[in-house]
């Protein structure tokens, strides 16, 4: 051991013990405000617990499990020094995904690693994964933040997300209901959601600029002049956080509506997550004339298209294209299904249709 190493702290070290207290007393009521009937103490603890009496009322229960994180979409928080809403974009990557198998979310864990933690700085960051909690209906149970000294810069971060699950084996969702001429509906996104920013980037160029530095000031000043429709600005269009469709479509579910099967357009767009709600026989034939699709597509995601030169094709492989979900029925129960979302406050529309087919996804205007 040299002379420079004996004596030191973990303090020494760049690890603050005392301002990680701080940190967990400043998210402790956000997090109390997610609990549901299930959760059994608190936060502190060495795990989260939930009880799953109720588990026992289900014919067979399914535990379903679903991990994720947000993605470079972070690097544009960091640059706009916006940290408040990215947290329901972890939640909504996970509860989204559970809930195309008919799953309800039961609760939900979060993993912050960052280079240095400030209390303040990560109160904003949990309060956007307890109010994307909310949102699913979950509790957040616990968590985990993470000092990385010297591996990451002081104000970088990164975010994963754990969350659990449940339904009754007869109610699952299962694609294997999907049959040819079923209808596909769509739900609105809010824009791009967390997938295709290792694009946006490139594009708006902020690869390589050090948030807190003058460069990201101004990168900063000019995203937020850009308009990408009259009074949205391209800095809040592209981070709009993730929609949560948990609880309209669960009533939905619960109301019995004879959904045959759910897909979560998420990494890979339309093109590469459709197909996963899908039999083997029958392809989606989705609705689209070239650049335009069969529905109005959000401006931000229209602006980083044109300006990325991308092909139809690619855009739909990259983007959800203002689909965040889409639901899969029978033609025959298409217009009740509708108007049960629409009296959810919901904006459902067509998306296209299922054919006979290898399980996969076409455009109509390459048929």
């Amino acid at each position: 051991m040299s002379e420079n190493t004996k004596h030191v702290t973990y303090e020494d070290a760049g690890v603050d013990t005392a301002e990680g207290g701080r940190a967990v007393d400043a998210i402790k009521q956000m997090v109390a405000e997610t609990n549901r009937p299930e959760v059994i103490g608190g936060i502190g603890g060495f795990g989260g617990l939930f009880s799953a009496a109720a588990l026992k009322d289900m014919e067979d229960p399914i535990l379903i499990s679903g991990t994720d994180g947000v993605g470079t979409k972070l690097v544009l928080a960091q640059i706009l020094d916006r940290h408040e809403t990215v947290g329901q974009d972890l939640v909504a990557m996970c509860v989204n995904d559970i809930l195309a198998s008919g799953a309800e979310p039961l609760f939900f864990l979060d993993y912050i690693a960052i280079g240095h933690i400030e209390a303040e700085h990560m109160a904003k960051i949990v309060r956007g994964v307890a109010d994307g909690c909310k949102l699913a209906g979950c509790a957040l149970v616990g968590g985990e933040m993470a000092e990385h000294p010297g591996v990451m810069r002081p104000d970088d971060y990164d975010l994963a997300g754990f969350s659990v699950g449940v339904v009754d084996r007869p109610k699952m969702l299962d694609p294997e209901n999907v049959r040819p001429g079923d209808v596909i509906l769509g739900l609105p996104s809010t824009g791009i959601h967390s997938n295709g920013y290792s694009l946006v980037r490139r594009v708006i160029g902020v690869d390589g600029i050090v948030p807190g530095t003058p460069e990201a000031a101004a990168k900063k000043a000019e995203l937020e002049a850009i308009e990408v429709a009259p009074g949205l600005s391209l800095a809040d269009a592209l981070l709009a956080p993730t929609r949560i469709y948990v609880k309209p479509i669960l009533e939905l579910l619960r109301a019995g509506a004879p959904v045959h099967a759910i897909a979560h357009i998420t990494g890979g767009g339309i093109t590469e997550n459709l197909n996963r709600a899908l039999a083997a026989d029958v392809d989606a034939v989705v609705e689209r004339n070239g650049a335009a699709m069969g529905w109005d597509v959000p401006p931000v995601i229209t602006y980083i298209a044109e300006h990325a030169e991308l092909a139809p094709n690619e855009a739909c492989k990259t983007f959800n294209m203002g689909v965040g979900l889409m639901l899969i029925c029978a033609p025959e129960d298409e217009a009740a299904i509708t108007a049960q979302l629409e009296a959810a406050g919901e904006h459902p529309f067509r998306v296209g249709t299922c054919v006979e087919g290898t399980g996969k996804v076409v455009y109509a205007d390459e048929r």
